[in-house]
């Protein structure tokens, strides 16, 4: 049986060498049912003499991937969403604030009219026939235009369900941008009103008095100290008696409206540090009310105005406006809506320009 099995390295050398490897490659198929899978490649015999020990390589047949190489995840999945909404601050829109909001019609008024009365008279010796002497009344009817304005809201169906797969509440987001957008434009009427109509703000009506100027500029300047810039508004003051006749006092309830940068002035500190110019101001005017808004810093300067809230009953001046937010009918599309909203008004209207000083500082 051994005898049988023997093999014969010599003879097998020889037979490889002469180029016998393809035929028992494929005597050994044929009568031993050994087969060799051709999509690896041709299958040699090893020509005699080489040493397989020598051989530092894997030995088995290897195919080329299918698939792209990758040593990773997509990286979604290693991304964390926050469900906090961050919402991006706009600047603060106080224009109701500083000069008081009140409504003057509805979104169907043209004009808004009203009503000035100056008493006037003169006398003249006393006679017991003499008739001299007279007095009445003079009526004035200024007017202000009324300016509407609108703005859109519209969403899809595929828009908000896929902002939703984002967590968020699509529909309610435009809602208040809208909103925003309509009230940020209703507040700069109140400040500057809109061109070419009567229609003016609290910084530009042309019944204002021209503005006087600071001695230093409160911000620019190293010359401007606590007492400067005291005696700034303590001249504004002044000057808001002489243009009243003596009706506004210290006491008076009064506006001091500046930028957010000109009113950190007012912490300078007096040479004997001891109070700032905003506590001199509010322990010298009690009723003084001081405000802040972005619009103040204008292009020819910082703007500082100062004005008497309220006399005899009247105030100075309003913001007025003819309709605050109206939502009209929303429009239903095959996959989307969208409604039209709108606002109205009529600046700042001032009764009484001689009650509000400004100074350029």
């Amino acid at each position: 049986m051994r005898g049988q099995l023997a093999f014969d390295a010599k003879a097998f050398a020889q037979a490889i060498t002469a180029g016998a490897g393809p035929a028992l490659i494929a005597d050994l198929a044929a009568t031993k049912g050994i087969a060799f899978d051709a999509s690896l490649g041709e299958m040699q015999w090893f020509k005699p003499g080489i040493n397989m020990r020598d051989f530092k390589l894997a030995c088995d047949a290897q195919s080329e991937l299918v698939t792209v190489t990758n040593a990773g995840i997509p990286s979604f999945l290693a991304n964390f969403l926050d469900p906090k909404v961050i919402q991006i601050l706009v600047s603060p829109m106080v224009g109701a604030q500083i000069a008081g909001e009140t409504q003057k019609g509805d979104w169907l008024t043209e004009t808004a009219m009203f009503l000035s009365v100056e008493y006037k008279g003169r006398t003249t010796a006393y006679g017991d026939y003499a008739d001299g002497g007279t007095s009445g009344a003079n009526v004035n009817f200024p007017q202000r235009q009324n300016f509407l304005f609108q703005a859109f809201l519209e969403y899809g169906q595929r828009e908000l369900g896929r902002m939703g797969l984002a967590k968020l509440d699509w529909a309610s987001q435009k809602q208040q941008a809208n909103s925003l957008t309509l009230m940020k434009q209703l507040n700069e009427m109140y400040f500057y009103g809109v061109a070419n109509l009567e229609n003016y703000g609290l910084l530009n009506d042309p019944a204002l008095p021209p503005s006087i100027t600071a001695q230093y500029s409160w911000l620019s300047s190293a010359s401007a100290t606590a007492y400067t810039i005291y005696q700034d508004v303590v001249r504004m003051f002044i000057q808001l008696q002489g243009q009243s006749n003596g009706v506004v006092r210290e006491d008076s309830n009064m506006v001091l409206a500046m930028s957010p940068q000109q009113k950190v002035a007012l912490k300078q500190i007096t040479q004997y540090n001891t109070n700032s110019v905003e506590v001199l101001l509010k322990e010298n005017f009690p009723g003084l009310r001081i405000e802040t808004a972005v619009q103040y810093a204008t292009s020819a300067g910082q703007l500082v105005q100062l004005f008497c809230e309220e006399l005899e009953g009247q105030r100075t001046m309003e913001a007025a406006f003819s309709s605050k937010l109206m939502a009209h009918n929303m429009v239903v599309e095959s996959s989307a809506w969208k409604q039209k909203r709108s606002s109205g008004g009529y600046g700042t209207i001032i009764y009484r320009p001689f009650l509000v000083v400004s100074m350029i500082a």
